[in-house]
C-alpha cells in the first residue's frame, strides 16, 4: 500500500523534521495548517482552521491517507481552554479522515508534561519517581495531553486503525517561529551575549543545574514516529522517546558557551529567567541582524524565552526511561551535545545567527 502521510503541524520543529524523514523514504506527505508558515515545496500544503470541524472536513474531503501524525498544539490562557481547543483539534481531524477506510495508523506527539502536569499545575502533585516510565500513567490533574489521547483512542476504536503516542523530552531541532524551541533560543541567547558582552548566565534552577537529565533530537523523534507507524510491535502503545544519553547542565553549559567562543557563567544558586532579562533584546537583535545581514530580524520568531525558562527552571530531576521502545525494537541513539552543535552549525549556515 502506498504510504500517504498527513502531518498536522508540518512547519513546526517536529512536523518539519518528520516530513523530511518520510519524504526521504518515499512517502507522499501532506501538511494541514492555517497556512501562516510556509512548508517545504515537497509537501502538499492543505489549508484549514483546525478549530473548525467544517473547515477541516472541507479541506480533507476527497483525500485519503494511510497515516496521520499529530504534531501541533495551540497554547491557551488556561488548561481548561487548552483541553477544549486541543482536544477539539484532534477530534476534527480524526472525524474527517478516520471513517475513510484507508487510515492504517495515527500518531500523537505529546511530551513529559504527561508525568509532570501542565504548566499551570507544574509538578504540584506527586511527581513520579525518575526515570519516568510509561506504566506510571496519568497525574490526577487537568491536562490537555490526556484529552488529546482520549479523542485519538475514541476514533481508533470507532474506525479500526492503530495508534501510538510519543512523549519526547525537550526537543532539539531546526525550526523557525516555533513556540517551544530551546535549541534556537539558546543559540540566540549565546549570540546576543557574544555581540553585547553580556554574561552567558544559566537561567534555570539548582535542580536542573545539578541533576541528571536528557533531551530529544527532532530527527530521532522523526525516526521513532516512522518506526511506530510501520512496526507491529508499536501498535496501540505509548512511548517515551529521548536521545539515549544523560547529562547534567553544569557539564553541558560550558560546552555550549565554548561553541560560541564565550564563557559560561558558573551557576551561583539563583534562578535568573530569560523572559525577565531579555525584555530589551528585540531592538538589539534587529540591529545585529541588519549589520550582519541575518535572515530573521524579528526576535519573536526565533526565541521562546518562556518555554526555555519553564524547562530549565524545573525544581526537580526530569529523566526518561526508553526501555519500552528498546524492547519493541527501536534502538536509535543520538548524542545530545552533537545535536546542539549540528543545529548551531545549520543556523549559522543559513544566516539565522552570526558566524
Amino acid at each position: 500500500m502506498e504510504k500517504r502521510a498527513l502531518i498536522i503541524g508540518a512547519s513546526g520543529i517536529v512536523g518539519g523534521n518528520l516530513a523530511d524523514q518520510l519524504i526521504a523514504n518515499g512517502w507522499h506527505v501532506s501538511g494541514l495548517s492555517r497556512g501562516r508558515t510556509p512548508v517545504s515545496p515537497a509537501i502538499e500544503a492543505i489549508t484549514a482552521d483546525l478549530n473548525s470541524a467544517d473547515s477541516v472536513s472541507a479541506a480533507l474531503s476527497g483525500k485519503s491517507f494511510s497515516h496521520v501524525f499529530f504534531t501541533a498544539w495551540s497554547r491557551q490562557a488556561t488548561e481548561k481552554e487548552n483541553i477544549r481547543v486541543n482536544g477539539a483539534m484532534v477530534k476534527h481531524v480524526m472525524d474527517a479522515v478516520g471513517p475513510s477506510g484507508t487510515l492504517v495508523h495515527a500518531a500523537l506527539v505529546t511530551g513529559l508534561k504527561h508525568y509532570l502536569g501542565p504548566f499551570e499545575a507544574y509538578a504540584t502533585g506527586a511527581v513520579p519517581i525518575t526515570p519516568f516510565r510509561e506504566e506510571q500513567g496519568r497525574q490526577p490533574v487537568d491536562n490537555f495531553y490526556y484529552e488529546q489521547e482520549d479523542r485519538l483512542f475514541e476514533a481508533a476504536k470507532r474506525d479500526g486503525f492503530s495508534w501510538s503516542v510519543h512523549r519526547p523530552h525537550t526537543i532539539i531541532g531546526y525550526a523557525l517561529g516555533n513556540a517551544m524551541n530551546m535549541g534556537v533560543t539558546l543559540a540566540v541567547y549565546a549570540s546576543l551575549c557574544k555581540e553585547t558582552g553580556q554574561p552567558f548566565i544559566f537561567p534555570g534552577s539548582a535542580a536542573q543545574w545539578n541533576s541528571l537529565t536528557d533531551m530529544t533530537d527532532a530527527r530521532l523523534l522523526a525516526r521513532h514516529l516512522e518506526w511506530a507507524a510501520t512496526s507491529p510491535n508499536a501498535r496501540n502503545e505509548d512511548f517515551n522517546v529521548v536521545n539515549g544519553d544523560v547529562f547534567r547542565w553544569q557539564w553541558l553549559w560550558p560546552q555550549i558557551a565554548a561553541y560560541f567562543g564565550i564563557e559560561g557563567q558558573p551557576f551561583d544558586g539563583e534562578t535568573r529567567p530569560l523572559e525577565g532579562r531579555m525584555q530589551d533584546a528585540e531592538k538589539t537583535w534587529a540591529d545585529i541582524a541588519a549589520r550582519l545581514n541575518l535572515k530573521e530580524a524579528d526576535l519573536g520568531k526565533l526565541a521562546s524565552w518562556w518555554h526555555t525558562d519553564a524547562d530549565l527552571g524545573r525544581p526537580m530531576e526530569v529523566l526518561t526511561d526508553m526501555t519500552k521502545s528498546r524492547k519493541a525494537g527501536f534502538l536509535d541513539y543520538q548524542s545530545t551535545p552533537d545535536a546542539f552543535f549540528a543545529l548551531f552549525d545549520r543556523l549559522k549556515a543559513e544566516r539565522i545567527i552570526p558566524q
